[in-house]
């Protein structure tokens, strides 16, 4: 995976504020690339210097095998969920689902933009 769409994804994902979530295919979309397994692969393997637990499937589970550390992410952000029979939990993505204000567009649109740009080399 090119180092401009991994770093393109984390900075996407730094931009989330807290008690807010979007899912994979969220950040894929406003990337205008990839799709939501690029951005779960970003997440698998490089998340881990970035807010993971912000990014979450569309149906509000929380990332797998790390359920229990977002919860207490999710608990100190005060981030809305749905408790289950079994202590399982799903975030309740119509409300916690992050909306970018027009800052947070023109953010985003600059990361674009980075991740665009050629990579400096030339090719003769």
């Amino acid at each position: 995976m090119r180092d401009e769409y991994v770093e393109a994804v984390l900075a996407t994902v730094t931009l989330i504020p807290p008690g807010k979530v979007l899912a994979y295919g969220d950040i894929a979309e406003l990337l205008g690339t990839a799709g939501p397994r690029q951005v779960g692969s970003v997440m698998s393997h490089c998340g881990n210097s970035v807010s993971w637990w912000r990014v979450l499937r569309t149906n509000g589970e929380p990332p797998k095998c790390h359920d229990a550390t977002a919860l207490n992410h999710y608990e100190l952000e005060q981030t809305p969920l749905i408790q289950g029979h079994d202590g399982d939990y799903r975030v309740q993505m119509k409300i916690a689902r992050w909306q970018p204000s027009e800052a947070d567009f023109g953010a985003i649109e600059e990361i674009v933009r980075k991740m665009s740009e050629p990579c400096g080399e030339v090719v003769p």
